[in-house]
């Protein structure tokens, strides 16, 4: 099997949720996934994309499975083909104040509420978000079984990663645009040697025990 058919057949597998849901009448699908909930510094976000019945993009899939470069190329994609699209960004700060499973939460409700376009039905990668009147429905492992979920997770991935790309342009001692703000060990180096910045969460206990305060 060419790659052309192994792709086509991967997203008729993906779109098995959001095909029974258009069949019965719903056109506005949401999918919604966050990222960044094990990262020592960054911002936790949150994608809403509601993608048109029968989608033809190619290759969308977990983002996780994803090289750099074939999610800087379907982002793009997904987000001149959707419906609409938005992100729900919550900031270190809060992420301390929350914890990060309310922070993912507080994440994706802020992504659905910013949706420019009301959805009819959401699928959600393993929660089901608070505050949200819209019914839902959490798939385990969501991002792996439904297009509209790895869609939200190529686009939050992207709006994260540039944003830390953006953060290791003003902290260059941290090395963000490396590591994205995760534990590497070139990471918890710079910070014994530098202490943490704003961009750090400091309820993570390698944060809390670094040397220095900002």
């Amino acid at each position: 099997m060419g790659k052309a058919h192994r792709l086509a057949a991967r997203r008729r597998v993906l779109l098995r949720f959001e095909r029974e849901l258009w069949a019965s009448g719903l056109t506005l699908v949401c999918g919604v996934d966050e990222v960044g909930v094990g990262p020592l510094a960054g911002p936790l976000v949150a994608a809403a994309v509601i993608l048109p019945p029968e989608i033809g993009i190619r290759g969308v899939d977990d983002s996780k499975k994803l090289s750099a470069k074939a999610r800087a190329r379907l982002v793009g994609e997904i987000r001149d083909a959707a419906t609409a699209w938005a992100v729900g960004v919550v900031s270190p700060q809060e992420v301390d104040r929350l914890n990060t499973y309310r922070a993912a939460l507080e994440a994706m409700r802020r992504a659905v509420s910013a949706l420019s376009t009301a959805p009819q039905h959401i699928l959600v990668d393993a929660r089901e978000i608070p505050g949200v009147e819209v019914p839902q429905q959490s798939l385990v492992k969501g991002d792996r079984r439904s297009y509209s979920i790895a869609a939200a997770s190529i686009v939050a991935k992207e709006h994260r990663d540039a944003h830390m790309r953006a953060a290791g342009e003003r902290y260059p001692e941290y090395g963000f645009a490396d590591h994205m703000g995760y534990g590497t060990r070139a990471h918890l180096d710079a910070l014994d040697r530098f202490g943490p910045c704003p961009e750090h969460r400091r309820s993570f206990a390698p944060v809390r025990q670094a040397r220095l305060p900002f």
